[in-house]
């Protein structure tokens, strides 16, 4: 990861984007985000205001409001002055906090964008109608159009979002970057095998190892196009003429015959490829003990959670919208999303 001074990192911390779309957050919200890195280490500070009890020990389990909810926290000023203390202690915790604050960010932001996706207009879809018109109740069938469109954007947004958040957090914890194509070391290479101008993304560079990571949550037979998996199969290629050691790591073991070629693809170019709890273990390895930690909490366990979540039936499910809310049910549980 590139270096850059305490002051950088603390603002880093504190800020995403720009615009309208900025998030930045306040003396309240930092202030509670440090008490909860602090207890996710075990460590404790000198001088640093108390809190009376965190409402879990667990980060996702605590309410997005109670972050902002303490009027009497430390100025940002003096917040600054105890990053930099921690960071004196190890450096690590710098590395750790900004991880968490990029995480309660993006978080923060997808809830904005839940509280504000309006819901379209029929005239854009109605169109699509067409397909199924007669086989339900008109009225139920643009409900219906409506519905899909509504969760289609959000979906897309959350992908991006999940992408902004992912691989820069795996990348940061290998002591790497991620690099776009423009200033990628790794070029395309033609039909010939000869390079081109043309740069590959890099999901993880570590520069003063040469290696070139991708990051995959899953690769299944359904994973993408054929293009797309010819593109994918070609990367390991170009990182080998370009002098470049490629290493995949897949979280999910879920075998497939695209998963087995791609391993393959890595390994034939003098790479590697990790599975599974092997990739898992490497992430952890390489992390060193405290980033490790934020591994194993804020990324593997969340995600193992949801998929072993997924049983072999659906539950019910209803959708609600009012101007206040839409509310999402399956008969037992219930998820508010707050309307702006």
């Amino acid at each position: 990861m590139a270096r850059v001074s305490t002051k950088q990192l603390f603002s880093n911390c504190i800020l995403l984007g720009t615009g309208a779309d900025k998030i930045v957050l306040d003396a309240s919200q930092v202030f509670s985000l440090m008490h909860v890195a602090l207890n996710d280490i075990g460590w404790t500070l000198e001088g640093f205001p108390k809190i009376d009890q965190l409402p879990s020990g667990n980060y996702f389990e605590i309410d997005l409001d109670w972050f902002g909810s303490f009027t009497n926290s430390p100025a940002v000023s003096e917040l600054q002055d105890f990053f930099e203390a921690l960071i004196d202690s190890n450096s690590d915790f710098g590395l750790y906090f900004l991880n968490l604050c990029s995480l309660h960010k993006r978080r923060m932001k997808y809830q904005r964008i839940l509280g504000r996706q309006s819901l379209p207009a029929l005239e854009q879809i109605a169109p699509r109608a067409l397909l199924e018109f007669g086989l339900a109740d008109a009225d139920l069938l643009a409900d219906w159009l409506i519905w899909r469109k509504w969760i289609f954007d959000i979906d897309n947004r959350a992908g991006q979002e999940t992408g902004y958040l992912f691989e820069p957090i795996l990348a940061s914890c290998l002591g790497g970057t991620p690099i776009s194509p423009s200033k990628s070391p790794v070029k395309r290479i033609d039909e010939g095998g000869n390079p081109t101008e043309r740069g590959r993304q890099i999901d993880c560079f570590v520069a003063s190892e040469r290696i070139a990571y991708e990051f995959k949550l899953r690769v299944t037979i359904a994973a993408s196009g054929q293009g797309r998996f010819a593109e994918e199969l070609s990367f390991p290629k170009e990182c080998k003429a370009a002098g470049i050691k490629p290493v995949i790591l897949v979280l999910d073991s879920t075998p497939s015959e695209r998963l087995t070629a791609l391993s393959d693809a890595f390994t034939s170019n003098g790479g590697e490829a990790y599975i599974g709890e092997e990739a898992w273990s490497y992430l952890e390895k390489h992390s060193g003990d405290i980033i490790s930690i934020f591994i194993e909490k804020y990324v593997k366990k969340p995600l193992l959670r949801i998929v072993e979540s997924a049983g072999c039936s659906l539950s019910d499910f209803s959708l609600c919208w009012s101007n206040e809310a839409v509310i999402i049910s399956n008969g037992r549980q219930s998820y508010r999303i707050k309307r702006e």
